[in-house]
Protein backbone atom coordinates (compact mmCIF):
# COMPACT_ATOMS: atom_id res chain seq x y z
CA UNK A 1 0.00 0.00 0.00
CA UNK A 2 2.83 2.45 0.40
CA UNK A 3 3.67 2.17 -3.04
CA UNK A 4 0.42 2.30 -4.19
CA UNK A 5 0.45 5.91 -5.66
CA UNK A 6 3.56 4.86 -7.91
CA UNK A 7 2.13 2.03 -9.41
CA UNK A 8 -1.09 3.90 -10.01
CA UNK A 9 0.65 6.76 -11.51
CA UNK A 10 3.01 4.25 -13.38
CA UNK A 11 -0.07 1.84 -14.88
CA UNK A 12 -1.97 5.42 -15.98
CA UNK A 13 0.88 6.47 -17.61
CA UNK A 14 1.65 3.49 -20.14
CA UNK A 15 -2.07 2.96 -20.35
CA UNK A 16 -2.44 6.67 -21.41
CA UNK A 17 0.66 6.43 -24.14
CA UNK A 18 -0.93 3.57 -25.32
CA UNK A 19 -4.35 5.47 -26.31
CA UNK A 20 -2.03 8.20 -27.48
CA UNK A 21 -0.27 5.85 -29.96
CA UNK A 22 -3.39 3.85 -30.41
CA UNK A 23 -6.72 5.90 -30.26
CA UNK A 24 -6.09 9.88 -30.23
CA UNK A 25 -3.76 12.17 -29.56
CA UNK A 26 -5.87 13.57 -27.20
CA UNK A 27 -5.14 11.61 -24.43
CA UNK A 28 -1.97 12.76 -24.31
CA UNK A 29 -3.86 14.73 -21.44
CA UNK A 30 -3.84 11.88 -18.67
CA UNK A 31 -0.41 11.18 -20.33
CA UNK A 32 0.69 15.03 -18.91
CA UNK A 33 -1.19 14.52 -15.32
CA UNK A 34 0.54 11.01 -14.98
CA UNK A 35 3.59 11.00 -16.41
CA UNK A 36 5.42 13.42 -14.28
CA UNK A 37 3.92 11.76 -11.31
CA UNK A 38 5.60 8.37 -12.39
CA UNK A 39 8.98 10.08 -12.46
CA UNK A 40 8.83 12.23 -8.95
CA UNK A 41 8.13 8.05 -7.58
CA UNK A 42 10.66 6.85 -9.34
CA UNK A 43 12.65 9.59 -7.98
CA UNK A 44 11.08 9.38 -5.13
CA UNK A 45 13.03 6.01 -4.42
CA UNK A 46 16.05 6.39 -5.64
CA UNK A 47 17.06 9.92 -3.98
CA UNK A 48 18.64 9.24 -0.48
CA UNK A 49 17.73 12.28 1.34
CA UNK A 50 14.50 12.37 2.65
CA UNK A 51 12.88 8.78 4.38
CA UNK A 52 9.51 9.37 3.95
CA UNK A 53 9.37 9.98 0.44
CA UNK A 54 11.81 6.57 0.38
CA UNK A 55 8.95 4.94 2.05
CA UNK A 56 6.20 6.90 0.62
CA UNK A 57 6.77 7.63 -3.11
CA UNK A 58 4.03 10.59 -4.02
CA UNK A 59 1.88 10.48 -0.87
CA UNK A 60 4.78 11.97 1.33
CA UNK A 61 4.42 15.44 -0.64
CA UNK A 62 1.02 15.45 0.15
CA UNK A 63 2.28 15.92 3.96
CA UNK A 64 4.67 18.46 2.38
CA UNK A 65 2.50 20.44 0.40
CA UNK A 66 0.01 21.19 3.40
CA UNK A 67 3.02 22.36 5.33
CA UNK A 68 4.18 25.00 2.89
CA UNK A 69 0.74 26.31 2.13
CA UNK A 70 -0.73 26.62 5.85
CA UNK A 71 1.40 27.14 8.87
CA UNK A 72 -1.00 26.02 10.78
CA UNK A 73 -0.67 22.73 9.29
CA UNK A 74 3.00 22.95 9.61
CA UNK A 75 2.45 23.21 13.49
CA UNK A 76 -0.35 20.43 13.33
CA UNK A 77 2.78 18.03 11.62
CA UNK A 78 4.83 18.98 14.26
CA UNK A 79 2.87 18.25 17.28
CA UNK A 80 -0.10 15.42 16.34
CA UNK A 81 -0.41 12.96 18.41
CA UNK A 82 2.11 14.32 21.12
CA UNK A 83 1.91 14.68 24.46
CA UNK A 84 4.19 14.58 26.97
CA UNK A 85 7.65 12.53 26.23
CA UNK A 86 7.70 13.45 22.51
CA UNK A 87 9.73 16.54 21.60
CA UNK A 88 7.27 19.53 20.94
CA UNK A 89 7.73 21.94 17.85
CA UNK A 90 10.46 23.97 18.92
CA UNK A 91 13.02 21.44 20.05
CA UNK A 92 12.32 19.15 16.60
CA UNK A 93 13.00 22.47 14.52
CA UNK A 94 16.41 23.24 16.67
CA UNK A 95 17.45 19.40 15.53
CA UNK A 96 16.63 19.21 12.13
CA UNK A 97 18.22 22.93 11.69
CA UNK A 98 21.30 21.80 13.43
CA UNK A 99 21.24 18.03 11.75
CA UNK A 100 20.93 19.29 8.34
CA UNK A 101 23.80 22.44 8.89
CA UNK A 102 20.99 24.72 8.13
CA UNK A 103 21.91 28.51 10.02
CA UNK A 104 19.54 28.83 12.57
CA UNK A 105 19.20 32.50 13.53
CA UNK A 106 15.79 33.28 14.12
CA UNK A 107 14.60 37.38 13.76
CA UNK A 108 11.22 38.95 15.76
CA UNK A 109 13.30 37.59 19.43
CA UNK A 110 12.02 34.58 21.75
CA UNK A 111 8.78 32.31 20.78
CA UNK A 112 9.00 31.43 24.49
CA UNK A 113 6.57 32.13 27.21
CA UNK A 114 9.29 34.08 29.33
CA UNK A 115 6.64 34.20 32.36
CA UNK A 116 5.79 30.74 32.20
CA UNK A 117 6.76 28.49 35.07
CA UNK A 118 9.03 26.34 33.05
CA UNK A 119 11.11 29.31 31.67
CA UNK A 120 14.86 29.06 32.59
CA UNK A 121 17.82 31.06 31.10
CA UNK A 122 21.31 31.63 31.67
CA UNK A 123 23.05 34.47 33.33
CA UNK A 124 25.50 36.09 30.24
CA UNK A 125 28.76 38.40 31.55
CA UNK A 126 29.39 42.11 30.91
CA UNK A 127 32.75 40.48 29.83
CA UNK A 128 32.42 37.96 27.83
CA UNK A 129 35.55 35.29 26.89
CA UNK A 130 36.90 34.21 23.69
CA UNK A 131 35.63 31.07 22.62
CA UNK A 132 37.86 27.80 23.61
CA UNK A 133 39.58 26.10 20.92
CA UNK A 134 39.62 23.01 22.49
CA UNK A 135 37.20 20.58 22.40
CA UNK A 136 35.50 19.51 25.78
CA UNK A 137 35.88 16.18 27.05
CA UNK A 138 35.66 14.94 30.42
CA UNK A 139 37.96 11.80 31.66
CA UNK A 140 36.00 8.82 32.91
CA UNK A 141 38.03 6.25 35.00
CA UNK A 142 38.57 5.91 39.02
CA UNK A 143 41.64 4.94 40.28
CA UNK A 144 40.68 0.91 40.09
CA UNK A 145 40.37 1.66 36.39
CA UNK A 146 43.41 1.35 34.16
CA UNK A 147 41.91 2.36 30.71
CA UNK A 148 40.09 5.31 31.06
CA UNK A 149 37.88 6.93 28.66
CA UNK A 150 38.13 10.63 27.10
CA UNK A 151 34.84 11.26 26.71
CA UNK A 152 32.57 13.76 24.72
CA UNK A 153 29.98 16.18 26.84
CA UNK A 154 27.27 14.78 24.63
CA UNK A 155 26.63 11.42 22.98
CA UNK A 156 24.18 8.87 21.95
CA UNK A 157 22.21 7.70 24.61
CA UNK A 158 20.76 3.88 24.59
CA UNK A 159 19.09 2.89 21.89
CA UNK A 160 19.03 -1.38 21.18
CA UNK A 161 19.35 -3.57 18.51
CA UNK A 162 15.91 -4.60 17.77
CA UNK A 163 14.65 -1.34 18.71
CA UNK A 164 15.50 0.40 16.17
CA UNK A 165 16.89 -0.44 12.49
CA UNK A 166 20.14 -1.84 11.24
CA UNK A 167 20.67 1.36 9.77
CA UNK A 168 19.76 3.59 12.30
CA UNK A 169 22.26 2.16 14.23
CA UNK A 170 25.17 2.52 11.56
CA UNK A 171 24.20 6.23 10.89
CA UNK A 172 24.62 6.81 14.26
CA UNK A 173 27.70 5.09 14.75
CA UNK A 174 29.65 6.30 12.04
CA UNK A 175 28.48 10.20 12.79
CA UNK A 176 30.22 8.88 16.06
CA UNK A 177 33.16 7.86 14.85
CA UNK A 178 33.55 11.00 12.85
CA UNK A 179 32.87 13.57 15.19
CA UNK A 180 34.34 11.90 17.91
CA UNK A 181 31.85 10.74 20.78
CA UNK A 182 30.47 7.97 22.50
CA UNK A 183 27.58 5.80 21.58
CA UNK A 184 25.27 3.39 24.19
CA UNK A 185 24.05 0.12 22.60
CA UNK A 186 21.03 0.21 24.43
CA UNK A 187 20.66 -3.26 26.15
CA UNK A 188 19.89 -5.46 23.19
CA UNK A 189 23.72 -5.99 22.89
CA UNK A 190 26.95 -5.26 20.78
CA UNK A 191 25.56 -6.12 17.55
CA UNK A 192 27.43 -6.13 13.53
CA UNK A 193 25.60 -2.71 13.27
CA UNK A 194 27.49 -1.43 16.08
CA UNK A 195 30.91 -2.61 14.77
CA UNK A 196 30.95 -1.97 11.29
CA UNK A 197 32.19 1.91 11.48
CA UNK A 198 34.00 1.47 14.51
CA UNK A 199 32.75 4.50 16.51
CA UNK A 200 33.24 4.26 20.08
CA UNK A 201 31.10 2.25 22.08
CA UNK A 202 29.10 2.09 25.63
CA UNK A 203 27.94 -1.46 25.98
CA UNK A 204 25.12 -1.60 27.78
CA UNK A 205 24.39 -4.69 29.81
CA UNK A 206 20.30 -4.66 31.25
CA UNK A 207 18.76 -6.92 33.29
CA UNK A 208 18.15 -9.60 30.01
CA UNK A 209 22.01 -10.04 30.19
CA UNK A 210 21.57 -9.35 26.01
CA UNK A 211 24.79 -11.23 24.28
CA UNK A 212 26.49 -12.44 27.52
CA UNK A 213 23.67 -14.35 28.58
CA UNK A 214 23.18 -18.09 29.29
CA UNK A 215 19.45 -20.12 28.56
CA UNK A 216 17.77 -19.54 31.78
CA UNK A 217 18.29 -15.78 31.27
CA UNK A 218 21.36 -15.64 34.17
CA UNK A 219 24.51 -13.41 33.15
CA UNK A 220 27.54 -15.29 31.32
CA UNK A 221 30.73 -13.94 32.90
CA UNK A 222 32.52 -15.81 29.61
CA UNK A 223 30.69 -14.49 27.01
CA UNK A 224 30.73 -11.14 28.52
CA UNK A 225 34.67 -10.74 29.27
CA UNK A 226 35.12 -12.44 25.30
CA UNK A 227 33.18 -9.40 23.87
CA UNK A 228 33.86 -6.66 26.74
CA UNK A 229 37.89 -6.76 25.65
CA UNK A 230 36.81 -5.57 22.36
CA UNK A 231 39.09 -2.24 21.29
CA UNK A 232 36.09 -0.46 19.97
CA UNK A 233 34.13 -0.74 23.85
CA UNK A 234 35.24 1.98 25.75
CA UNK A 235 33.25 1.80 28.82
CA UNK A 236 30.66 -1.01 30.44
CA UNK A 237 27.04 0.59 31.80
CA UNK A 238 24.81 -1.35 34.05
CA UNK A 239 21.59 -0.97 33.29
CA UNK A 240 19.07 -0.96 36.37
CA UNK A 241 16.68 1.59 35.17
CA UNK A 242 15.52 3.73 32.65
CA UNK A 243 13.09 6.87 32.97
CA UNK A 244 10.73 5.66 30.72
CA UNK A 245 9.41 2.64 32.46
CA UNK A 246 11.36 2.20 35.59
CA UNK A 247 11.02 -0.87 37.55
CA UNK A 248 8.90 -2.26 34.28
CA UNK A 249 11.36 -3.73 32.25
CA UNK A 250 10.99 -4.26 28.75
CA UNK A 251 9.27 -6.28 25.94
CA UNK A 252 10.87 -6.77 21.82
CA UNK A 253 8.15 -8.18 20.30
CA UNK A 254 8.44 -11.77 18.19
CA UNK A 255 7.33 -9.75 14.92
CA UNK A 256 10.65 -7.55 15.38
CA UNK A 257 13.33 -10.64 15.94
CA UNK A 258 15.09 -11.46 13.18
CA UNK A 259 17.94 -14.09 13.12
CA UNK A 260 20.68 -11.53 13.33
CA UNK A 261 19.15 -10.17 16.69
CA UNK A 262 18.75 -13.38 18.27
CA UNK A 263 22.22 -13.63 18.00
CA UNK A 264 23.12 -11.10 19.09
CA UNK A 265 20.93 -10.95 21.78
CA UNK A 266 21.81 -15.33 22.45
CA UNK A 267 17.61 -15.26 22.42
CA UNK A 268 15.41 -18.27 20.59
CA UNK A 269 13.15 -16.69 17.21
CA UNK A 270 9.35 -16.84 17.41
CA UNK A 271 8.57 -15.59 20.83
CA UNK A 272 8.67 -11.87 22.70
CA UNK A 273 11.98 -10.80 23.77
CA UNK A 274 11.18 -9.84 27.29
CA UNK A 275 13.43 -8.13 30.08
CA UNK A 276 12.98 -8.65 33.53
CA UNK A 277 12.48 -5.96 35.70
CA UNK A 278 15.31 -6.33 38.12
CA UNK A 279 18.61 -7.94 37.59
CA UNK A 280 19.62 -11.71 38.93
CA UNK A 281 23.02 -10.99 38.85
CA UNK A 282 22.27 -8.85 42.26
CA UNK A 283 20.15 -8.51 44.91
CA UNK A 284 21.80 -6.46 47.70
CA UNK A 285 23.73 -2.64 47.48
CA UNK A 286 26.70 -4.95 48.00
CA UNK A 287 26.29 -7.30 46.08
CA UNK A 288 25.65 -4.47 43.33
CA UNK A 289 28.94 -3.24 43.65
CA UNK A 290 31.19 -6.54 43.65
CA UNK A 291 29.07 -6.84 40.28
CA UNK A 292 30.70 -3.64 39.20
CA UNK A 293 34.47 -5.06 40.34
CA UNK A 294 33.53 -8.46 38.34
CA UNK A 295 32.48 -6.39 35.19
CA UNK A 296 35.53 -4.07 35.37
CA UNK A 297 37.98 -6.99 35.96
CA UNK A 298 36.34 -8.85 32.97
CA UNK A 299 36.79 -6.06 30.39
CA UNK A 300 40.25 -5.47 31.26
CA UNK A 301 39.94 -2.38 33.59
CA UNK A 302 37.47 -0.27 31.53
CA UNK A 303 35.45 2.48 33.31
CA UNK A 304 32.03 0.55 34.66
CA UNK A 305 29.36 2.16 35.88
CA UNK A 306 25.54 2.03 36.10
CA UNK A 307 22.41 3.49 35.24
CA UNK A 308 18.86 4.59 36.84
CA UNK A 309 16.28 6.55 37.33
CA UNK A 310 15.89 7.87 41.03
CA UNK A 311 12.54 6.23 42.70
CA UNK A 312 13.08 5.29 46.49
CA UNK A 313 15.76 7.64 47.92
CA UNK A 314 16.91 5.25 50.53
CA UNK A 315 17.89 2.97 47.76
CA UNK A 316 20.05 4.80 45.94
CA UNK A 317 21.96 6.14 49.04
CA UNK A 318 22.17 2.31 50.32
CA UNK A 319 24.62 1.90 47.50
CA UNK A 320 26.15 4.56 48.46
CA UNK A 321 26.62 3.05 51.82
CA UNK A 322 27.88 -0.39 50.31
CA UNK A 323 30.33 1.78 48.18
CA UNK A 324 31.82 3.26 51.50
CA UNK A 325 31.69 -0.27 53.08
CA UNK A 326 33.36 -2.08 50.21
CA UNK A 327 35.65 0.48 48.35
CA UNK A 328 34.09 -0.59 45.06
CA UNK A 329 32.95 2.59 43.46
CA UNK A 330 31.85 2.73 39.89
CA UNK A 331 33.65 4.86 37.45
CA UNK A 332 30.47 7.02 36.56
CA UNK A 333 26.72 7.04 37.32
CA UNK A 334 24.39 7.58 34.54
CA UNK A 335 21.31 9.49 36.35
CA UNK A 336 18.03 8.86 33.09
CA UNK A 337 14.46 11.06 33.57
CA UNK A 338 11.53 10.54 34.23
CA UNK A 339 10.51 12.67 31.15
CA UNK A 340 13.30 10.49 28.87
CA UNK A 341 12.80 7.16 26.75
CA UNK A 342 12.39 6.46 23.16
CA UNK A 343 10.51 3.11 23.70
CA UNK A 344 6.85 2.42 24.34
CA UNK A 345 5.80 2.57 27.56
CA UNK A 346 2.46 2.37 29.37
CA UNK A 347 1.40 5.74 29.89
CA UNK A 348 1.04 5.49 33.53
CA UNK A 349 4.87 4.86 33.46
CA UNK A 350 5.42 7.24 31.14
CA UNK A 351 3.84 10.07 32.67
CA UNK A 352 4.08 9.13 36.36
CA UNK A 353 6.63 7.02 37.55
CA UNK A 354 10.26 8.04 38.20
CA UNK A 355 11.70 11.49 39.19
CA UNK A 356 12.21 13.87 36.62
CA UNK A 357 15.86 14.69 35.59
CA UNK A 358 16.66 17.88 36.89
CA UNK A 359 15.31 16.13 40.84
CA UNK A 360 17.19 12.93 39.94
CA UNK A 361 20.30 14.51 38.91
CA UNK A 362 20.65 17.41 41.94
CA UNK A 363 19.63 14.44 44.14
CA UNK A 364 22.25 12.12 42.84
CA UNK A 365 25.03 14.57 42.96
CA UNK A 366 24.52 15.90 46.43
CA UNK A 367 24.27 12.27 47.92
CA UNK A 368 27.68 11.79 46.81
CA UNK A 369 29.04 14.81 47.85
CA UNK A 370 27.40 14.28 51.11
CA UNK A 371 29.06 10.91 51.32
CA UNK A 372 32.43 12.27 50.29
CA UNK A 373 32.38 10.41 47.18
CA UNK A 374 31.61 13.02 44.47
CA UNK A 375 35.30 13.98 43.18
CA UNK A 376 35.83 9.77 42.69
CA UNK A 377 32.34 9.13 40.58
CA UNK A 378 31.61 10.71 37.25
CA UNK A 379 27.89 11.82 36.62
CA UNK A 380 26.04 11.58 33.26
CA UNK A 381 22.59 12.36 32.94
CA UNK A 382 19.83 11.91 29.97
CA UNK A 383 16.09 12.83 29.93
CA UNK A 384 14.82 14.90 26.64
CA UNK A 385 18.18 16.81 26.03
CA UNK A 386 18.07 18.79 22.78
CA UNK A 387 20.36 21.45 23.22
CA UNK A 388 23.67 23.34 24.38
CA UNK A 389 20.66 25.58 26.73
CA UNK A 390 19.96 21.81 28.25
CA UNK A 391 23.89 20.33 28.63
CA UNK A 392 24.57 23.87 30.05
CA UNK A 393 21.50 23.46 32.77
CA UNK A 394 22.52 20.30 33.22
CA UNK A 395 26.19 20.63 33.85
CA UNK A 396 25.30 23.60 36.26
CA UNK A 397 23.45 21.37 38.44
CA UNK A 398 25.67 18.41 38.77
CA UNK A 399 26.12 16.37 35.64
CA UNK A 400 29.62 15.84 33.84
CA UNK A 401 28.18 15.16 30.42
CA UNK A 402 25.34 14.34 28.99
CA UNK A 403 23.56 11.58 26.95
CA UNK A 404 20.68 12.27 23.88
CA UNK A 405 18.43 9.73 22.19
CA UNK A 406 15.72 11.40 20.57
CA UNK A 407 17.27 14.16 19.12
CA UNK A 408 19.97 11.39 17.04
CA UNK A 409 16.79 10.07 16.29
CA UNK A 410 15.86 13.15 14.65
CA UNK A 411 18.88 13.71 12.93
CA UNK A 412 18.59 10.45 11.28
CA UNK A 413 14.91 10.86 9.94
CA UNK A 414 12.02 9.97 12.91
CA UNK A 415 9.61 12.39 12.05
CA UNK A 416 7.54 10.90 15.90
CA UNK A 417 4.87 8.99 14.50
CA UNK A 418 4.95 6.69 17.46
CA UNK A 419 4.58 3.40 15.39
CA UNK A 420 8.14 2.53 17.30
CA UNK A 421 6.71 -0.92 18.83
CA UNK A 422 4.48 -1.65 15.47
CA UNK A 423 7.51 -2.52 13.07
CA UNK A 424 5.72 0.03 10.83
CA UNK A 425 8.38 2.82 10.93
CA UNK A 426 7.65 4.84 7.86
CA UNK A 427 10.95 6.84 7.96
CA UNK A 428 13.04 3.21 8.85
CA UNK A 429 14.64 4.04 12.01
CA UNK A 430 12.31 2.08 14.55
CA UNK A 431 11.72 -1.39 12.57
CA UNK A 432 13.53 -4.46 11.11
CA UNK A 433 11.20 -4.39 7.85
CA UNK A 434 14.02 -4.62 4.95
CA UNK A 435 11.95 -2.50 2.82
CA UNK A 436 11.23 0.05 5.58
CA UNK A 437 14.84 0.71 6.94
CA UNK A 438 16.29 0.68 3.32
CA UNK A 439 14.96 4.36 3.46
CA UNK A 440 17.67 5.61 5.80
CA UNK A 441 20.24 6.30 3.58
CA UNK A 442 23.14 5.60 6.28
CA UNK A 443 25.65 7.86 4.47
CA UNK A 444 23.69 11.18 4.58
CA UNK A 445 22.32 10.66 7.77
CA UNK A 446 25.29 9.87 9.44
CA UNK A 447 26.24 12.83 8.29
CA UNK A 448 23.65 14.44 9.55
CA UNK A 449 24.31 12.94 13.14
CA UNK A 450 27.76 14.87 12.76
CA UNK A 451 26.48 18.49 11.78
CA UNK A 452 23.99 17.75 15.12
CA UNK A 453 26.71 16.96 17.25
CA UNK A 454 29.26 19.45 15.68
CA UNK A 455 26.90 22.20 15.88
CA UNK A 456 25.31 21.61 19.14
CA UNK A 457 28.97 21.57 20.86
CA UNK A 458 29.81 24.78 18.80
CA UNK A 459 26.70 26.45 20.30
CA UNK A 460 28.14 25.31 23.88
CA UNK A 461 31.10 26.57 23.18
CA UNK A 462 29.28 30.39 22.17
CA UNK A 463 26.77 30.59 25.05
CA UNK A 464 29.91 29.42 27.51
CA UNK A 465 31.58 32.67 26.38
CA UNK A 466 28.88 34.41 26.76
CA UNK A 467 28.53 33.78 30.58
CA UNK A 468 32.09 34.68 30.85
CA UNK A 469 33.70 31.30 31.20
CA UNK A 470 36.34 28.94 29.54
CA UNK A 471 35.67 25.65 30.15
CA UNK A 472 32.01 24.04 31.49
CA UNK A 473 33.99 22.49 34.44
CA UNK A 474 33.67 26.67 35.73
CA UNK A 475 29.79 26.41 35.39
CA UNK A 476 27.60 26.32 38.98
CA UNK A 477 24.13 26.65 40.29
CA UNK A 478 23.46 30.20 40.21
CA UNK A 479 24.76 30.17 36.48
CA UNK A 480 21.39 29.37 35.62
CA UNK A 481 17.90 30.96 36.98
CA UNK A 482 14.40 29.33 36.37
CA UNK A 483 11.07 31.19 37.38
CA UNK A 484 9.48 29.71 40.06
CA UNK A 485 5.97 31.69 40.05
CA UNK A 486 4.63 34.42 37.84
CA UNK A 487 6.71 36.44 40.40
CA UNK A 488 9.70 34.39 41.67
CA UNK A 489 12.80 33.92 40.35
CA UNK A 490 15.70 31.84 41.58
CA UNK A 491 18.76 30.89 40.45
CA UNK A 492 19.42 26.87 40.95
CA UNK A 493 21.71 27.33 43.47
CA UNK A 494 18.83 28.73 45.63
CA UNK A 495 15.88 26.81 44.70
CA UNK A 496 17.95 23.72 45.38
CA UNK A 497 19.74 22.84 48.92
CA UNK A 498 23.19 21.69 47.85
CA UNK A 499 24.91 19.58 50.44
CA UNK A 500 28.65 19.95 51.63
CA UNK A 501 31.38 17.71 51.32
CA UNK A 502 30.65 15.10 53.78
CA UNK A 503 27.72 16.34 55.28
CA UNK A 504 26.10 13.10 55.36
CA UNK A 505 28.56 11.27 57.30
CA UNK A 506 28.98 13.76 59.69
CA UNK A 507 25.22 13.86 60.50
CA UNK A 508 25.46 17.79 59.61
CA UNK A 509 22.69 17.53 56.83
CA UNK A 510 19.14 18.52 57.88
CA UNK A 511 18.18 18.26 53.60
CA UNK A 512 14.73 17.02 54.20
CA UNK A 513 14.62 14.16 51.98
CA UNK A 514 18.64 13.14 52.00
CA UNK A 515 18.53 13.30 56.16
CA UNK A 516 15.67 10.69 56.98
CA UNK A 517 16.27 8.65 53.67
CA UNK A 518 20.71 8.07 54.73
CA UNK A 519 19.18 6.86 58.01
CA UNK A 520 17.16 4.43 56.69
CA UNK A 521 19.67 3.59 54.11
CA UNK A 522 21.21 0.21 54.34
CA UNK A 523 24.88 -1.49 52.60
CA UNK A 524 23.49 -4.59 52.88
CA UNK A 525 19.72 -4.46 51.62
CA UNK A 526 17.66 -2.45 49.21
CA UNK A 527 14.92 -2.53 51.98
CA UNK A 528 14.41 0.54 54.51
CA UNK A 529 15.71 0.52 57.90
CA UNK A 530 12.74 1.78 60.45
CA UNK A 531 13.58 5.47 61.07
CA UNK A 532 11.64 7.18 63.57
Amino acid sequence: MRYIALVISIVMTLVFFGLTLAVSHWWWIGLAIFGPLALLGIYDLLQTHHSITRSFPILAHLRFLMEFISPEMRQYFLESNISGRPFNRDQRSLVYERSKDIEGLKPFGTELDVYSAEYEWMLHSIAPKPKSNTPFRTTVGGDACSKPYSCSLLNISSMSFGAISPNAIMAMNKGAKKSGFAHWTGEGGFSPYHQKYGGDIVWQIGTGYFGCRNEDGTFNAKLFGEQAVEEQIKMIEIKISQGAKPGHGGVLPAAKITHEIAATRKIPMGQDCLSPPGHSAFSTPIELCHFIQELRELSGGKPVGFKLCIGMPHEFLAICKAMLKTGILPDFINVDGGEGGTGAAPPEFSNSMGAPLIEGLVFVHNSLVGCGLRDKIKIACAGKVSSAAHIIRNLAIGADWCCAARGFMLAVGCIQAQKCHTNTCPVGVATQEPSRFRALNVPDKSERVHQFHSNTMESLNELLAAMGLSHPDELKPYHVSKRIEPNIVMTYQAAYRFLKKGDLLAGASDHPILSKAWEAASADTFAPKQVS
